[in-house]
């Protein structure tokens, strides 16, 4: 019998252990973590190695050579000798393979494949050969919940080779990679590597480590620029070959590594933008910023799985997958649903039927995890669903990344730069000229890479958008666009800064359509220059805070530097095609302020007038409002306010109230967080000047308070207890309780009907842990009135 590739075996998760046989006619049961374990075989085609047996917590491995029919392996008594282990032979062993039997102890963590080989070539020695690659915890990959063995690029791993005899320099050993379709050296989709020649293979190495006796043990460095995903691996033995669809491994880019376009220098946030596996979005309205858990997954089972699986469906070449800005384009196409390929489909029409409603996600896993199975799209999403999808999908492949908010992010739909809204003289929004929008808030993705595609300093953070928007060069995504070209009004640099930096850094306009003599006439009554892209904010490093990085995007508002930036871009937009920046000269100033309310109360807006006389004037304050989708689509008409008011002195105050009877109704028919619009125009009535301005106004919702312990056990149930009180001047209908977390199997939750004003109910959530580690626990309250309420606590789940 010749040398033949008999298994490979390599390391994986410690709390958990997979399992995976491939032999021909091999089936496997085991009854208990460290009971019998029975391995059955059929038509094997040669007398080598045949099978082995991984005991308990990975305690030992077994295997033998010389098995025939069944086999039965049991747990033995330690024998005199020390061997720990031995093979029942009650009638299963033949031709004295007892004596052929050996083992290794404490393997950690494994996963395991076996394949069986072909007939020996007779020229060539007998050996036996089984493969153990390591997953270290260099590599930071052993959290992932996956049935291939994850390395990182750029990063040495280990395969330990057992033989029966020691390796001789006539034996010929090859590890061969490959990935892709048609795999070829060419492509560099096909690595060979040779242990005993000290070379490279396209900047792969693979060296003899360490020969001792019959043990062999190689390590594998993959070059920083490896192309990402799956690879198989096969070994070749002479005019043998180990080729089996089950010896997969996956490789991911790697920011531990200096020489990899992904490396990030800083520790502290390579935990945060890789490692973190939980985190928020941050949503609301400038004014009043809400923090919206979300549960990344990017460890969870089948998520990976699904991630290498996103990189074969998208349009990348295998070549392409070396390169992070490639990666990132693709799969933030991919996350969005379009001509038959995605994962999610987006919805913004406040009818969620056939699907889940947007705000009823916590986190990424679910979604894709339920795509990955059916592969269909998952219904529904809006931009920080996407945005927390793509932030699991990067964080899984490799790439730093974070979710990002701009809180009056703009949608500058003809590319000038300017948001422009059209209003007839009730102040009402004429929608076909308005094509351009501004969303309350629009959550994104920043990824961290080198750019050497482009010119020295656009390195660092890239904006990356998920939400299906504009096209760019005929798909649907967005970016990478580098951070520094946005901070400096570079619009034309790749990819999509344009659009971006309109997103953070637009002039907004607002046009007043009259008709005069039966022809429209429009004049600008507003021109804001600092209104769009405030308070742009991401999680923290390490703590559960909003962090503010408006500064890394662009300058501060109304500053010297801010106001260059915008006339740089002007003068790159103005070469590209004729475009004269709008100027307004203003004698008259209006700002609207209004404070967040209690749902059920009215809502008082102030206009604020400033004036460069203060001369005795009339003025006539009109206002329109309307209940809308964060991303400004009007969902109901509520009503029109008007008052005129005598003013004198340079500043001024009007006040308009909408009473909670014009928006208490509407409520119901809207499945989203309800936004109301108030646009007002307030005109001078002796000079006949007008200004206008827009304002914003969401909801305060009572808190309610959770019980947890702050330790739990696996297996053991953890309760949770729910107190909340009705604060609001309205009963709260459908109300419900439910508990998430990445520590526990499934979604719980508990229905409670009616809540009067004034009533208080207690909730009781029961779960059972099932992994351990610190875990952070995510408790929302919703209703019909109220959509959301989060409460949140982490609690150490141990064994």
């Amino acid at each position: 019998m010749g040398l033949c590739v008999l298994g490979i075996i390599v390391m994986a998760s410690t709390n958990s252990l997979m399992w995976t046989f491939f032999s021909r006619g091999l089936s496997f049961s085991m009854s208990s973590a460290i009971a019998s374990v029975t391995v059955t075989f059929s038509n094997i085609l040669s007398s080598a190695f045949l099978g082995y047996v991984l005991y308990g917590e990975c305690q030992e491995v077994l295997w033998a050579t010389q098995l025939c029919s069944l086999l039965t392996i049991s747990q033995g008594k330690q024998a005199s000798d020390g061997a720990g282990l031995r093979v029942d032979n009650s009638g299963s062993l033949r031709r004295g393979a007892a004596a052929a039997v050996f083992y290794w102890k404490r393997f950690d963590h494994l996963y395991s494949a076996l394949d069986s080989c072909s007939q020996a070539h007779p020229s060539e020695p007998s050996q036996m050969l089984e493969i153990l690659g390591r997953t270290p915890v260099s590599h930071h990959t052993w959290e992932f919940q996956t049935s291939s063995p994850v390395f990182r690029r750029g990063q040495v791993f280990h395969l330990r080779l057992g033989l029966n005899q020691p390796l001789q320099s006539y034996h010929e050993l090859k590890l061969e990679f490959s990935t892709g379709p048609n795999p070829s050296i060419a492509k560099h989709t096909l690595v060979v590597l040779d242990p005993r020649t000290p070379s490279d293979h396209y900047n792969w190495q693979a060296t003899l480590q360490n020969e001792s006796g019959k043990e062999v043990t190689v390590a594998v460095t993959s070059t920083p620029n490896a192309i990402l995903g799956k690879y198989q691996l096969h070994v070749k033995t002479g005019k043998h070959i180990l080729k089996s669809e089950e010896n997969i491994l996956y490789l991911l880019f790697n920011p531990w590594c200096k020489e990899d376009t992904v490396f990030m220098p800083d520790e502290d946030e390579r935990k945060e933008y890789i490692l973190n596996d939980t985190g928020c979005h941050y949503v609301g309205v400038a004014r009043s910023i809400k923090y919206k858990p979300w549960n990344f997954g990017q460890f969870e089972k089948n998520v990976l799985d699904c991630c290498i699986s996103l990189l074969t469906e998208s349009s990348l070449k295998p070549t392409d997958r070396r390169d992070p800005v490639l990666v990132c384009r693709a799969m933030s196409a991919m996350m969005s649903f379009e001509k038959g390929q995605g994962v999610l489909i987006g919805n913004w029409t406040g009818d969620y039927q056939g699907g889940t409603a947007p705000y009823k996600w916590t986190g990424s896993a679910p979604i894709l995890q339920q795509y990955y199975s059916t592969k269909q799209a998952v219904r529904f999403g809006q931009c920080w669903v996407f945005a927390g999808i793509l932030t699991t999908v990067l964080r899984a492949l490799g790439i730093p990344a974070r979710s990002v908010t701009a809180f009056d992010s703009a949608h500058d739909t003809e590319k000038n730069l300017t948001v422009d809204t059209y209003v007839n003289e009730n102040g009402e929004k004429i929608t076909n000229m308005s094509r351009d929008s501004v969303w309350n808030f629009h959550v994104w993705t920043d990824a961290w890479m080198k750019r050497p595609d482009l010119p020295k300093g656009y390195d660092g953070w890239q904006a990356v958008d998920a939400t299906p928007q504009e096209r760019s060069q005929g798909v649907f995504c967005c970016g990478p666009s580098p951070l520094t070209a946005i901070r400096k009004g570079d619009i034309f640099i790749v990819y999509d800064t344009r659009f971006v930096f309109s997103e953070v850094n637009g002039d907004r306009l607002i046009w007043l359509v009259k008709v005069v003599n039966g022809q429209e006439e429009l004049h600008i009554i507003s021109m804001e220059t600092t209104s769009i892209g405030k308070n742009i904010s991401t999680k923290a490093v390490g703590q559960d805070r909003r962090r503010d990085i408006t500064y890394e995007y662009k300058y501060p508002e109304g500053s010297s530097e801010e106001r260059q930036v915008m006339d740089h871009a002007f003068l790159l937009l103005s070469s590209e095609r004729e475009h004269r920046r709008p100027v307004k000269e203003n004698f008259l100033h209006m700002s609207v302020q209004s404070d967040d309310v209690l749902l059920g109360n009215p809502v008082n807006f102030t206009v604020i007038l400033k004036r460069k006389t203060a001369a005795l004037q009339n003025v006539n304050i009109s206002g329109s409002f309307e209940l809308q989708l964060y991303t400004g689509k009007k969902v109901a008409k509520l009503c029109d306010l008007n008052k005129t008011s005598q003013i004198q002195g340079q500043v001024s105050e009007v006040t308009l109230t909408l009473d909670s009877k014009t928006y208490i109704n509407s409520l119901a028919i809207l499945d989203d967080e309800p936004v109301i619009r108030g646009f007002i125009i307030a005109e001078i009535v002796e000079s006949k000047e007008i200004m206008a301005s827009e304002v914003f106004t969401s909801f305060q919702y009572p808190e309610f308070s959770i019980e947890l312990p702050n330790t739990g056990r696996v297996g053991q149930l953890l309760v949770c207890n729910c107190i909340f009180r009705n604060t609001l001047a309205i009963p709260l209908t459908d109300v419900k309780f439910s508990l998430e977390s990445l520590g526990i199997s499934s979604l719980q939750t508990s229905d409670h009907g009616t809540v009067q004003p004034g009533e208080t109910i207690q909730s009781q959530i029961k779960c059972t842990p099932i992994k351990t580690g610190p875990k952070k626990f995510i408790v929302k309250l919703s209703s019909k009135q109220v959509k959301e309420i989060n409460a949140q606590k982490i609690v150490l789940i141990t064994k």
